[in-house]
């Protein structure tokens, strides 16, 4: 083959290799497709991992459309809540959590994310005793249209280098 030919040849199978990568489609970053509030609302444990937040794919989301929509009216329809979906409350519940946490100084030395689906609240992060974990999910629990609480805390105890 002639070099000038050659030189071609290789130039046009690289450019369908690169074409050929550039289709592939990019790696999706997950996302609050749904809009679940999720907050960070303490800071007291430096060395807490940060808490993800409910993100997930667009397959997920597809794959999770009718469980939400069917979860969230089987409450208004069975007479448990006054707005027609459950997860209408959220919105609301996630800031009040976030006061009546702020509020109480046990949790100052936490580092306390929430997370609000449906009626339920999750607490994710670190806390330094287990008694302020148990407090909190008390706490929680106590707010109005709070329907469950998930208790994801970890206890840290202070470092006593």
């Amino acid at each position: 083959m002639h070099k000038a030919r050659r030189w071609h040849w290789l130039a046009g199978a690289f450019a369908l290799a690169a074409g050929a990568a550039s289709a592939q489609p990019a790696r999706e970053q997950p996302a609050n497709h749904f809009n679940d509030p999720f907050a960070q609302v303490t800071t007291g444990i430096a060395d807490c991992p940060p808490q993800p937040g409910p993100l997930i794919t667009l397959a997920e989301r597809r794959a999770q459309e009718h469980g939400r929509v069917e979860r969230g009216t089987s409450c208004y329809r069975s007479g448990r809540c006054r707005l027609p979906n459950a997860y209408l409350y959220d919105a609301e519940i996630i800031p009040r959590v976030r006061q009546a946490i702020l509020y109480d100084d046990r949790f100052a030395d936490t580092s306390v994310w929430v997370e609000g689906q449906r009626r339920w609240v999750w607490l994710r992060g670190c806390v330094r005793q287990p008694e302020q974990a148990a407090a909190l999910e008390q706490i929680v629990r106590s707010i109005d249209d709070v329907e469950a609480v998930i208790n994801e805390l970890v206890v840290r105890p202070p470092d006593l280098r």
